[in-house]
């Protein structure tokens, strides 16, 4: 697990990706054990760092169980099981405040700068 959290953290570094979270949601979530939330600054640059992640893990031979919301672009979600990847648009981001949603308990880490 920690391969792919470094692989999928430099992808999204290498294309721009803002405001990187990494959520634990372990003992909170039947659903996932990790969740990256990142931005993009326009909707063209969500769908963008959302290709080249799925390309570059595909290359890698891993593969996405499933991705949503790419039509519309201002949210694209990518489930890699354990893990799910959250592009967001910031102004969708920030009407739906993922990170809100879970309590100060949880362990959130902060890559980038703002």
């Amino acid at each position: 697990m920690e391969k792919i959290k470094k692989y999928i953290l430099n992808v999204l570094e290498d294309n721009k990706a803002q405001d990187i979270t990494l959520v634990d949601v372990t003992n909170k979530s039947s659903v996932t054990d990790l969740m990256f939330i990142a931005s993009g600054r326009s909707t063209r640059h969500v769908k963008a760092i959302a290709d080249n992640l799925v390309t570059k893990l595909k290359k890698n031979k891993i593969k996405p169980l499933g991705v949503e919301g790419y039509n519309r672009s201002e949210w694209i979600l990518i489930d890699y099981g354990d893990l799910l990847v959250h592009v967001m648009h910031p102004e969708t981001r920030e009407f739906y405040s993922l990170e809100k949603l879970w309590d100060e308990s949880i362990d959130t880490q902060n890559f980038t700068y703002k």
